[in-house]
């Protein structure tokens, strides 16, 4: 195919990242000419950029493909400061931003939403697109994770007068340790919770916190601040005195659990039932409608149309059910998500046994110093299991762990801890699943263990 010389021509170095592949993707589709490089592509990032015709044919990094006919270079996380399309980029004087930069870039003339928080961030910002989408609002987006009715993770169009992004405190790039958040320059910042988390990045509790203080006091006249009230931390940098600035404290929507289905309980629209639960939800809930409120959508828009949000990708998503069993798989890898998660599924189903199994996967959970923040995180469950792999905790040069490690740090004596995810299976498959529900918690993969094959076997 003959190339239009007079589209501008976008270059993303590190195209098989999350965000990035869906940026790709969505300039290749407002007409952009796009290439890319990476060094490992996986799924399902491979797949989506092979459809659009994006996936490089080769992994690797090659100088050549900076043209100086490059209207720009977006770099991702991934790359290293010494990279070589980076430094043939900057040699020809080429534009680089990372996404961040390159959002707010595209979006300087809208309508800022930002969600962030160390949980709850993808789920309110999910439930929030879906509200909008009800309710025929015309907005751009960027969200962390697949949602239904949405072929996109990002949306960029010149029409849409709004904005609502997800917005994570890491660093935005190799070249630049800002929050990723920061560079959005919100008008509206919602901060669901603070749990410390990135321990390979904020050594401590303190430098983490620092964070999302940087994210409010950063607001302009006239903007506002949402926040979770009943996080103490949170609740303190949310209601600091900021000259013009509109703080909107939340807390937990009023529900009711019944037959395992979770109703909301509101003063003029009734019981509204709603498909997500858990008290984490519940907060979720009430941050979502509070920017919503400040959008302009009614009360009884919202819980219209929050009666059919199914929720976010891998965010306590069924994998199967029969009469007596149901498997979930959440994307729960930090201490309080574990924790939240397992809770929640307790309180939904109270008679039903509960399995809930974990796998420490990240720099941070392998950490022989951060594992202590688990402590209790499983005590919801009736039979707590933990996997990681000890090649994983090698890889990311960390002093290595035991099994007793892990249970001291769980605080668990019946902690069924493994190593081996045949192993692991091998012993789920031999408990009595009989009105009883297993719930798989990871950002990893078990050792790219196939999870609805494993659900498809407890279920028969």
């Amino acid at each position: 195919m003959t190339q239009n010389p007079s589209l501008p021509k976008i270059h993303f170095i590190s195209i098989g990242g999350s965000v990035m592949h869906n940026l790709a993707i969505e300039l290749h589709l407002n007409g952009f000419l796009v290439s890319g490089s990476d060094d490992e592509i996986y799924e399902p990032s491979s797949s989506r950029l092979a459809r659009y015709g994006l996936l490089p044919a080769i992994t690797g990094w090659f100088p050549e493909k900076i043209t100086s006919d490059l209207q720009a270079v977006i770099l991702g996380m991934h790359a290293r400061q010494d990279n070589p399309e980076l430094a043939k980029a900057r040699e020809l004087g080429i534009k680089v931003y990372s996404y961040p930069e390159y959002i707010f870039e595209q979006s300087q003339n809208k309508q800022r939403v930002v969600i962030a928080g160390s949980h709850g961030k993808t789920t309110i910002t999910s439930m929030i697109l879906h509200v909008l989408k009800f309710n025929n609002r015309i907005f751009n987006y960027l969200v962390g994770a697949q949602i239904e009715g949405f072929d996109n993770m990002v949306n960029l169009s010149e029409k849409a007068p709004l904005i609502v992004i997800e917005g994570d405190e890491y660093f935005t790039s190799p070249l630049d340790h800002t929050p990723k958040f920061m560079h959005y320059q919100p008008h509206i910042a919602l901060i669901s919770g603070i749990a410390w988390d990135h321990f390979n990045v904020f050594p401590t509790w303190e430098s983490y916190v620092k964070q999302f203080e940087l994210l409010a006091d950063s607001l302009p006249k006239a903007g506002t601040i949402i926040f979770d009230e009943t996080d103490d931390m949170l609740d303190v940098i949310g209601q600091k005195g900021r000259p013009d600035v509109v703080s909107t404290p939340y807390n937990e929507h009023p529900n009711k659990i019944e037959n395992g289905k979770t109703i909301l309980l509101t003063a003029e629209n009734g019981e509204v039932p709603v498909l997500v639960f858990g008290n984490h939800n519940m907060k979720n809930i009430s941050g979502a409608r509070a920017v919503c409120e400040r959008l302009g959508i009614t009360d009884e828009e919202f819980y219209k149309a929050i009666q059919s949000f199914k929720g976010a990708s891998k965010r306590l998503e069924l994998l199967g059910s029969n009469d007596s069993v149901k498997v979930y798989r959440d994307f729960a890898h930090a201490p309080s998500k574990v924790e939240a998660t397992t809770i929640a599924l307790k309180e939904q189903f109270p008679d039903r046994t509960l399995v809930a199994c974990a796998e420490l996967h990240t720099f941070s959970s392998l950490n022989k110093a951060f594992l202590k923040q688990y402590r209790r995180k499983l005590k919801a469950a009736d039979v707590a299991v933990v996997y990681y792999n000890p090649l994983t905790v090698e890889h990311k040069k960390l002093e290595p762990i035991s099994k007793e490690d892990i249970r001291l740090a769980f605080k668990r004596d019946d902690l069924q801890v493994f190593t081996d995810s045949s192993e692991m299976v091998t012993f789920l498959k031999s408990l009595t699943w009989k009105n009883a529900n297993l719930l798989l918690m990871s950002s990893g993969t078990y050792g790219d263990l196939d999870l609805k094959a494993l659900a498809e076997e407890i279920l028969a």
